[in-house]
C-alpha cells in the first residue's frame, strides 16, 4: 500500500514489509537493527591510551567508526593530532576526534556523510573501488548511528518537466558500428576487453565477434552527443589506455562515433500519440531505503563496481574477503556477476574470518539473491562453499536441477557436510529466475533452507551438533569448487554471511526489501487532466545488463488541496527513445477511472499490481522513458492492432514413442510394491535419498542413461535384501521354501518356483501383452540360480548364500525393464 501526503513534497517510507508507505512530516518510523562491527580482525589498528570516552555515543563512534579509519593505510596517515584538519581520528583523546568528527557525518543518513563522499571521489580509498571504499564507510557509520529506523524516508519531488525527444535509435544489426566505431575498439582494447585475452576482462566490447561487440558497446555510446559518451570519457578524462595522446586519441574515439550518428535517422514522437512527460532512470528518486535485517553480517557482496576482476567485501567487518573474478564471469548491470565456467574466490587467510565467527556463535546463515541458468545443473553444481576440493568443506550452497542443497559440517555430519539437507523433488522451488535462498543453521532448529520468504518445508534428520570439526584452512568461494571443476552456471545478484540464524519474520524482511538499485519515476499527466500536478508512478529498476523492470504503476497528485475528478485512464504502454517499446506491454489493457471512491487520501490509487521488463537501448544514463494512453480523460488516441501473422505449418515432428520410463519416484513406489516392503523402511528410504538425483527425472527413453541403470539396480538390491532379511515378509513372499538349507542344495532338492514364480506374478503378471514373454524370464532366472549355485573352486555354499542368491533373482526380476519402462 502507498500512503501519501497530501504536500508538494511526498515522504515516502519503504518498510520492512517492502511497502512503499508516503508519510506526512513527522509521520512515525518501523525500526531496523543495523550491522555492529566487532573489532576489527587481523588488522592493526592505532592503539587509543588517551581518556575514556565521556558518553555512550563517543564509546559507539570509537568502536564503530575510529577502529577501523584510524590506521596509517586509511584517515590515521594525515587526519591525526597535530597533522591535516580536521583531525578526526586523532588518538591523544577520542572525545576530541569525536567533535571533530562529527560535522563530517550525517547520522540519519549515513550515505550522505562528508566521509562518505570524499572516499566516493577517491580521496584516499584504501581498495581498488572508490564505491567499495564508499559502501563501507557508509556501514561504519550506520554502525555507530546504531539507526532505529527501517528505512531511510524517502521524497518523491516533481521531477524537471521535459517532453519526449527525438532520439536517434541503435539499428538492428551492426554493419554502421563495424564501419565506424569497431575498427579503433579491435586495435586498441583487445589485449583486455575479448573472452580470448590473456585475463579477459568485461565487457568484451573489441571481440573480434562484430554482433558480441555491438551489444556490449550500445551502453557506452551517446548517439546524441558523441562527446559525453563513456568510451570518450574513459580515455579523455581518466585517461585509460590511451594509445597515443589522451586527447587526440578521445577526438577519434568522438569522431568514429560521430561518423555512426550521421549514418542514422532520428526518431521523431509520432504527434498522434497521448503521451506523458519523459524520464530517464536517473530522473527518478532513488527507491532504495534500506530495511534489511543485518545485524549480523560478518561478510556481504553487492557487485555494485560493475568492472575489473574483483568483488568487494563491503560488510566492513575485517578483513575483507574480497573475491577474485577468474574463468568466464561477468558484471551484469543492476548489480551483479554472471557466472559460466568461472569462479569469485577468496584466499584462506580471509576465509578464516567466516571460520572464526561462526564457530564462536554456533549458528549461520547463508543468505544469496541469484538466477540459476536452467534446471539441469547437477554436481551439486557449487553457488556458495567454503571448502578445501570437492570432497571437504566447512558449508555449501548448491544447485540439483530442480533443488537447492545445504550442506554443512558438524560433529554429525562427515568432512563434506554430508548428508545434504535438499528441497523437495517434488516442489520444484529452485527455478531459472531470481529468487531469494537462505539457508541457516542453530542447535535447535539444526538446518533449514529458505525461498522466496518461505521455508521448504524440508525436515532435518541429522541431529544437531557443533562446528568444532571446521577447517580454517578453506577458501570461500562463489559459481564453483576451489578446484574449479564443479561450476555452477547463473547470476548472483548479492550474498551475505550472517554469524546467527535469522528468524523467519528476518527472512521476509530482507526478501520483501529486494534487490539492486530502485527508483521511483513520476511521469506527469497533468496536461491532459484537469487534476493538478498529476503523476503516474512506477517503480524501475535495472533488472540486468539487457533489461528494465517496471512494476506496479499508481496513480498521485502532489497537490494536497487537488479535488479529484473522474478521470478514465486505458490502454497504458511504455515508451523508449522516442517510440513505444515493441514488447513488454503488460498495462496495455488497463481501464481504470481515477476517481475520489478508489484515490485514498494520503494513499493515492493503485493502477495495476502487473510488472514488466523492456529492453535496454542506450543505457541507463541516456535510454529515456514516456508513457502513451488510448484514452486519458478526454484524450485519445485509437490503437489499431495489425492483424496477427498466420501461424507456421506445423512441424512434422517425428514420431513419438509410445512407451516410457519410470522416474524416480514411480520406481521407488513400483519396487515397494511388487515386494511389500514399504517405502518408509529407514534402509530403503536411505539409499532413496542417496540415489534418487541418479534416477531417471524424465520419462523420455531417449535419455535414459547407463547411471540411471546403475541406480535402478542399487535400488532393486536394497528393496531385495529387505524383504529376504525380513523373516515374516520372507515366508510370506516366498512360502514353503526352506531358507536354512545351504545353497549347494537348496535350490537343487527345493522347487525352484517357490522363488521365481511369486517374483514372476507380482512383476510379470499373467498374460500381460506389453510385459516381456513369462517363459523366457522364467528360463534367464533359472539359468542365473545355476550360475550362482556352481559351489567348486572352494567357494562357500551355506544358508547365508541361500538367502544372497534370492536377493539377487529378486533384484534381476525387479531391477529390468519389467519395472522399469510403461
Amino acid at each position: 500500500m502507498k500512503y501519501l501526503t497530501l504536500s508538494q513534497t511526498l515522504k515516502i517510507s519503504l518498510l520492512a514489509t517492502s511497502a512503499l508507505v508516503l508519510v506526512a512530516c513527522g509521520g512515525s518510523s518501523a525500526t531496523v537493527e543495523q550491522t555492529p562491527l566487532p573489532p576489527p580482525v587481523e588488522q592493526p589498528r592505532e592503539t587509543y591510551s588517551g581518556p575514556p570516552a565521556s558518553t555512550d555515543d563517543v564509546q559507539r563512534f570509537k568502536l564503530s567508526l575510529w577502529d577501523n579509519i584510524s590506521g596509517t593505510d586509511r584517515c590515521g596517515a594525515c587526519h591525526v593530532d597535530g597533522g591535516q584538519s580536521p583531525e578526526f581520528v586523532r588518538a591523544d583523546d577520542i572525545n576530541l576526534a569525536y567533535a571533530e568528527t562529527n560535522p563530517l557525518v550525517n547520522l540519519e543518513d549515513p550515505e550522505s556523510s562528508r566521509l562518505v563522499t570524499k572516499v566516493a571521489g577517491g580521496h584516499n580509498c584504501w581498495l581498488a573501488s572508490a564505491d567499495a571504499c564508499a559502501d563501507i564507510m557508509t556501514t561504519w557509520i550506520a554502525n555507530w548511528a546504531d539507526t532505529e529506523v527501517s528505512a531511510n524516508e524517502i521524497q518523491l519531488e516533481a521531477p524537471v518537466q521535459k517532453a519526449p525527444g527525438a532520439n536517434k535509435n541503435f539499428p538492428a544489426d551492426s554493419d554502421l558500428f563495424a564501419a565506424t566505431v569497431h575498427p579503433l575498439l579491435e586495435t586498441y582494447c583487445a589485449s583486455c576487453h575479448t573472452n580470448s585475452a590473456a585475463i579477459p576482462i568485461s565487457p568484451y566490447f573489441a571481440s573480434s565477434d562484430v554482433d558480441e561487440a555491438y551489444e556490449a558497446s550500445k551502453a557506452r555510446i551517446n548517439l546524441d552527443n558523441p562527446a559525453v559518451s563513456r568510451f570518450v570519457g574513459r580515455v579523455r578524462d581518466e585517461f585509460h589506455n590511451c594509445w597515443s595522446n589522451c586527447s587526440s586519441d578521445s577526438d577519434e574515439l568522438i569522431a568514429a562515433i560521430q561518423s555512426m550518428s550521421d549514418g542514422i535517422d532520428v526518431t521523431e514522437l509520432a504527434p498522434e500519440l497521448v503521451n506523458s512527460q519523459a524520464l530517464t532512470l536517473f530522473d527518478g528518486t532513488l527507491a532504495t531505503g534500506g530495511g534489511r535485517f543485518e545485524t549480523d553480517v560478518i561478510a556481504k557482496w553487492e557487485f555494485k563496481t560493475g568492472s575489473g576482476t574483483t568483488a568487494f567485501d563491503t560488510s566492513g567487518v575485517e578483513p575483507a574477503i574480497n573475491l577474485t573474478l577468474s574463468g568466464s564471469v561477468n558484471w551484469i548491470g543492476g548489480w551483479g556477476i554472471q557466472l559460466q565456467n568461472g569462479k569469485a574466490q577468496g584466499s584462506t587467510a580471509s576465509s578464516k574470518k567466516i571460520h572464526d565467527l561462526i564457530t564462536a556463535t554456533g549458528e549461520m546463515s547463508i543468505e544469496a539473491w541469484v538466477v540459476p541458468a536452467n534446471v539441469t545443473q547437477e554436481g551439486p553444481a557449487r553457488i556458495v562453499s567454503y571448502s578445501g576440493g570437492s570432497q571437504a568443506r566447512n558449508l555449501m550452497l548448491g544447485q540439483t536441477l530442480y533443488n537447492y542443497d545445504y550442506l554443512l559440517r558438524t560433529s554429525e555430519t562427515d568432512g563434506n557436510g554430508e548428508p545434504a539437507l535438499s528441497t523437495a523433488d517434488a516442489d520444484e522451488l529452485l527455478q531459472a529466475s531470481l529468487q531469494h535462498v537462505v539457508v541457516t543453521y542453530d542447535p535447535v532448529n539444526g538446518r533449514q533452507i529458505f525461498v522466496n520468504g518461505e521455508n521448504a518445508g524440508v525436515s532435518d534428520d541429522i541431529d544437531v551438533g557443533n562446528f568444532n570439526e571446521w577447517n580454517d584452512t578453506y577458501a570461500f568461494v562463489l559459481g564453483n569448487e576451489v578446484s574449479g571443476d564443479i561450476p555452477w552456471a547463473g547470476s548472483i545478484r548479492l550474498v551475505a554471511i550472517h554469524n546467527r540464524a535469522l528468524t523467519p519474520e528476518q527472512i521476509t524482511q530482507n526478501f520483501d526489501v529486494g534487490i539492486g538499485q530502485k527508483f521511483f519515476l513520476l511521469f506527469n499527466v497533468s496536461e491532459h487532466i484537469s487534476i493538478p500536478q498529476s503523476y503516474v508512478v512506477m517503480e524501475v529498476s535495472q533488472f540486468d545488463s539487457y533489461s528494465y523492470l517496471f512494476t506496479e504503476p499508481f496513480f498521485v497528485t502532489l497537490d494536497s488541496n487537488a479535488s479529484i475528478e473522474d478521470v478514465p485512464m486505458r490502454g497504458m504502454r511504455l515508451g523508449v527513445n522516442g517510440r513505444e517499446a515493441p514488447t513488454g506491454q503488460v498495462f496495455q489493457n488497463l481501464d481504470v477511472n481515477i476517481n475520489s471512491n478508489d484515490y485514498v487520501l494520503g494513499q493515492g490509487q493503485n493502477l495495476s499490481r502487473l510488472g514488466t521488463t523492456v529492453a535496454i537501448e542506450k543505457g541507463p544514463e541516456v535510454d529515456e522513458f514516456f508513457l502513451t494512453f488510448e484514452q486519458l480523460g478526454n484524450a485519445s488516441n485509437v490503437v489499431v492492432e495489425a492483424d496477427p501473422p498466420a501461424p507456421a505449418p506445423a512441424a512434422d515432428l517425428e514420431a513419438q514413442s509410445v512407451i516410457g520410463v519410470r522416474n524416480f519416484a514411480e520406481i521407488n513406489a513400483s519396487m515397494s510394491a511388487v515386494t511389500g516392503v514399504p517405502t518408509s523402511n529407514a534402509e530403503v528410504k536411505a539409499s532413496f535419498e542417496s540415489l534418487k538425483q541418479q534416477l531417471p527425472t524424465v520419462t523420455n527413453p531417449g535419455s535414459f542413461l547407463a547411471s540411471n541403470q546403475m541406480a535402478v539396480t542399487q535400488m532393486a538390491i536394497k528393496y531385495c535384501d529387505q524383504l529376504v532379511e525380513d523373516n515374516s515378509l520372507r515366508a510370506s513372499y516366498f512360502a514353503g521354501f526352506d531358507f536354512t538349507q545351504p545353497a549347494s542344495s537348496a535350490y537343487d532338492t527345493q522347487d525352484r518356483n517357490l522363488i521365481i514364480t511369486p517374483l514372476l506374478d507380482r512383476v510379470i503378471g499373467q498374460n500381460v501383452a506389453t510385459q516381456p514373454e513369462r517363459t523366457a524370464v522364467a528360463t534367464e532366472l533359472n539359468n542365473l540360480i545355476d550360475t550362482l549355485t556352481d559351489c567348486g573352486a572352494g567357494k562357500t555354499c551355506d544358508a547365508n548364500y541361500t538367502r544372497t542368491i534370492a536377493k539377487a533373482t529378486c533384484a534381476a526380476t525387479i531391477g529390468s525393464a519389467a519395472v522399469l519402462v510403461q
